[in-house]
C-alpha cells in the first residue's frame, strides 16, 4: 500500500475524497497521482515550496482551473461523493458551495453592504430584510462588524489591507457555503492582521471545511487540524498536523519543515 492509500483510509467519510487526481498544463505535469481525504468541518492546510502545486490544486476544488487552456485532469475529486469534474456538474453551484479567498483581498469598488451580498443577488435575492440579516450575520462572523457597521454604505476601498481580507471572507460565507478554500490569505499582511485572520479561522472551524494554501509553516503549526505537504506536483506526506510536525513518517517532510530544505 502506498502511503497515499493510508491518507484517504485515515479519514472514514472524507469531504474531498482526491483519488490518484493528475494535472496537466499541454505537455508539462503539475499534479502527480494525489490521493488523499480532506475532513469535513476542520482546517487542513496544504505546505510546500512555492512552485509545487498547492494553489493548483486548491483551484481544482471549484474548478477555477477550468478557464487555462490546455489544461488536462486525470483522476477524481469528489465533494461529499459527487465528482465535481462531471460533465453535467453545475459549477455555478459547485462555487456556492465552495467558497473561495485569494491571497490579494479583492473587494469590489461598491460599498461594504453591496460586497458582501455580492453572491446572493447573484442567486436572485432581493428581499431587504433577508440582505441586511445576512451583512450581519456575515460580518459578524468575519470579526468586523463592530468596526464597519457605522459605514455600510461607504465604499469598501476605505479598509484597511486586514479588513479587507475579513470582508471578502464575510463575502465568502455570506451565500453559506460548505468549504471555504484560502490561498494565501495572510501573506501580504501585517502581523496584527495574520493573527486577527488566524484567530477568525479557529472561530471558523467546525462550521466550515477550511482548506489553507500557506508558506508559512508555523501558520499551518497554529491553525491547521490537518497539514499535507506537497513537493514538485507529488503529495508528500498527509496527516494531523500535530504528527506531521513532531513525527513525520518521511525524511522529505522532516528535512523541509526543519528547514534543512526548501
Amino acid at each position: 500500500m502506498s502511503h497515499s492509500d493510508t491518507a484517504i483510509m485515515a479519514i472514514d467519510t472524507p469531504q474531498v475524497a482526491v483519488e490518484h487526481l493528475n494535472l496537466f498544463y499541454g505537455a508539462s505535469q503539475a499534479l502527480k497521482d494525489m490521493s488523499f481525504g480532506i475532513p469535513r468541518s476542520q482546517v487542513t492546510a496544504l505546505i510546500g515550496p512555492s512552485g509545487c502545486g498547492k494553489s493548483t490544486f486548491l483551484r481544482c476544488i471549484n474548478r477555477m482551473n477550468d478557464l487555462v487552456e490546455g489544461l488536462r485532469i486525470e483522476g477524481l475529486i469528489a465533494i461529499d461523493g459527487e465528482n465535481i469534474n462531471d460533465p453535467s456538474l453545475d459549477v455555478i453551484e459547485l462555487r456556492r458551495k465552495v467558497g473561495m479567498v485569494f491571497q490579494k483581498w479583492n473587494p469590489f469598488p461598491k460599498s461594504i453592504y453591496e460586497n458582501v451580498i455580492y453572491g446572493l443577488r447573484i442567486a436572485g435575492i432581493k428581499d431587504r430584510g433577508v440582505l441586511d440579516q445576512a451583512v450581519e450575520q456575515s460580518l459578524k462572523r468575519a470579526a468586523l462588524w463592530d468596526e464597519v457597521k457605522d459605514r455600510l454604505h461607504q465604499s469598501a476601498m476605505g479598509l484597511s489591507g486586514g479588513q479587507m481580507q475579513r470582508l471578502c471572507i464575510a463575502r465568502a460565507v455570506a451565500v453559506n457555503p460548505e468549504i471555504i478554500l484560502m490561498d494565501e490569505p495572510c501573506s501580504a499582511l501585517d502581523p496584527r492582521s495574520t493573527s486577527r485572520i488566524e484567530d477568525l479561522i479557529r472561530e471558523l472551524r467546525g462550521e466550515y471545511t477550511i482548506i489553507i494554501v500557506t508558506h508559512n509553516m508555523q501558520q499551518a503549526a497554529r491553525i491547521s487540524d490537518y497539514t499535507a505537504y506537497m513537493y514538485l506536483g507529488e503529495l508528500i506526506e498527509y496527516g494531523p498536523t500535530q504528527k506531521l510536525f513532531t513525527v513525520p513518517e518521511r525524511k522529505e517532510t522532516e528535512d523541509y519543515i526543519t528547514g534543512r530544505f526548501g
